[in-house]
């Protein structure tokens, strides 16, 4: 079925990426580094259905080609932690085939980046053939009309007038400058060092000891960067993935739906259960059930067993797929997280003569690195699938799983003593119940010859009434089998007895005849 899932995250160098490697990754391609140096080979790499690059009417059209957008996008970053990239990872609905999910994507991400000025780079994945997802790749730094990079975050000084404190970027303060309002350096003033102005500090004789004038710590961020980077605008981008995949499930006539809502707001806020009943109740909190006396008791509480077995396997075997590919993903993540370390620390010892040993390091680093982002988008869709929230959530369903299969152990062991106890006692009640002598055997018998007519002609029509077109002569046999053998009734004595019963009852009606009549018989036969 389909399901919603949108994650959300950022490429930056201070986690150890770079946008060159994200993308040559995501599209199984070699793309060379400019920033660092470094080869990412990734064209062995497998699942692949396909990819594209999306970009806005100003970006240059050698942008096109993956290489150089990614190669201009690290060149405007300088520092060693720049936000490179924001990067999506959603699932594609399987019940769509590949051209309905290209062109799902393409319109979602051309309505949603490409025409807010964002540059795309996406690609479509499915390693198993039951896992369609994509990855979305976006630039993050706003584009001016001639296709050059706008500022994320420009530089805001705090200046001070009157008292009172005001951020300007350097193309206000030119304005702001003429109409009082000063910079604030750092003084030292004693054994303090404090922010004043220079007319301030000029005034008392102290001395300046920072170059730097007072700023915000962040800057001030572009009005494009800030609504794209917003909470809000992630929320909008996370509805309208579930309304473009909605109107493309009903386009091609496929009843599914997905929902972008957190499973609490839509009123989901347990884990996933069963219904337990009586049975599986009373098993766990007084261990076995009490022998039964009654067969139908025993046959109720064995149907039920059945019952309760089968919603159990239905739980467990939608959820064992999802337990071991998440199990499976944890372990593989939890290995690459280690190899990274110990690249780390090898890269560490490396000495900084060795140029290529640290080459050949820091591609051995970015390509685990992307491994491990990879896996903490399967295992995160896992998660979502499963409808839990976290890790933790994910232990609980294991462990609850595992409930789940002593369940059935101990129903199966339940099911055997019912069957056992339902033997024994079906052997008593024939033996109790149908044990009269020879004489209310006879007497038994006959009775029940002639009242079983009326009372099976009643029933069958009853039964053809409720059935209609579906009554089943072969059924209706099986049954009145079943009520002989219960009855431990013989078939062939039942049927001898009733000839017997009907010959006598002929012979009554003859010898009860008027001589008259009998005399006309006599004539007749002789």
């Amino acid at each position: 079925m389909a399901i919603y899932h949108m994650q959300a995250k950022v490429v930056s160098r201070g986690s150890g990426r770079s946008a060159v490697a994200a993308s040559a990754y995501m599209s199984c391609s070699r793309m060379y580094n400019d920033y660092d140096g470094i080869q990412h080979d990734y064209t062995r790499k497998h699942g692949l259905i396909y990819q594209e690059v999306l970009l806005p009417p100003m970006a240059p059209p050698e942008w096109k080609d993956r290489e150089q957008l990614w190669n201009a996008v690290e060149a405007a970053e300088k520092t060693k932690d720049s936000r490179l990239a924001r990067e999506f990872v959603v699932a594609l609905p399987i019940e769509l085939d590949k051209d309905s999910n290209i062109s799902l994507l393409q319109n979602f991400i051309q309505k949603n980046f490409v025409d807010m000025g964002m540059c795309a780079d996406f690609a479509i994945h499915d390693t198993d053939g039951h896992n369609p997802h994509a990855h979305i790749l976006l630039t993050v730094r706003p584009l001016n009309e001639n296709g050059t990079w706008q500022y994320k975050t420009e530089k805001e000084y705090l200046c001070i007038k009157n008292g009172e404190e005001k951020g300007f970027t350097a193309t206000e303060f030119k304005a702001a400058q003429k109409d009082g309002w000063e910079k604030q350096y750092r003084y030292k003033v004693g054994k303090k060092k404090i922010y004043m102005t220079a007319s301030d500090a000029q005034e008392k004789g102290y001395n300046r000891i920072d170059k730097h004038p007072k700023s915000s710590r962040y800057g001030r961020q572009n009005p494009i960067s800030e609504q794209w980077n917003s909470d809000e605008q992630l929320c909008i981008w996370r509805a309208n993935w579930a309304d473009t995949v909605n109107e493309m499930l009903a386009l091609n006539q496929i009843n599914a739906s997905v929902d972008h809502r957190s499973f609490a707001d839509q009123g989901i806020t347990e884990q996933p259960t069963i219904h337990e009943g009586y049975i599986a109740q009373n098993m766990e909190k007084k261990g076995m059930i009490a022998d039964r006396c009654e067969i139908n008791r025993q046959i109720r509480a064995d149907n039920h067993n059945e019952m309760q077995k089968e919603v159990i396997h239905d739980w467990m075997n939608h959820f064992n797929p999802i337990l071991n590919k998440y199990n499976t993903v944890k372990k593989k993540l939890k290995a690459k997280v280690t190899e990274r370390k110990e690249l780390n620390v090898e890269k560490e010892k490396t000495s900084i003569l060795n140029p290529i040993q640290h080459i050949k390091l820091n591609q051995q680093l970015t390509t685990v690195t992307e491994e491990i982002e990879e896996l903490k988008s399967r295992k995160e869709q896992l998660i979502f699938q499963a409808q839990c929230s976290t890790d933790k959530d994910m232990t609980n369903l294991s462990k609850k799983y595992d409930q789940m299969n002593n369940n059935l152990d101990i129903l199966d062991s339940q099911d055997i003593s019912l069957k056992k106890q339902l033997k024994k006692d079906a052997a008593a009640f024939r033996e109790e119940k149908f044990r009269p002598d020879p004489e209310q055997y006879t007497e038994l018998l006959d009775t029940r010859i002639q009242i079983r007519p009326d009372f099976r002609d009643k029933l069958i029509e009853q039964l053809k009434g409720t059935f209609g077109k579906y009554y089943d002569y072969h059924r209706r046999d099986i049954a009145a089998n079943e009520v002989d053998y219960l009855n431990v009734e013989d078939p062939d004595v039942f049927s001898h007895r009733a000839w017997e019963l009907e010959y006598q009852r002929k012979r009554e009606i003859r010898r009860n005849q008027p001589a008259r009549t009998k005399k006309k018989s006599y004539d007749i036969e002789l």
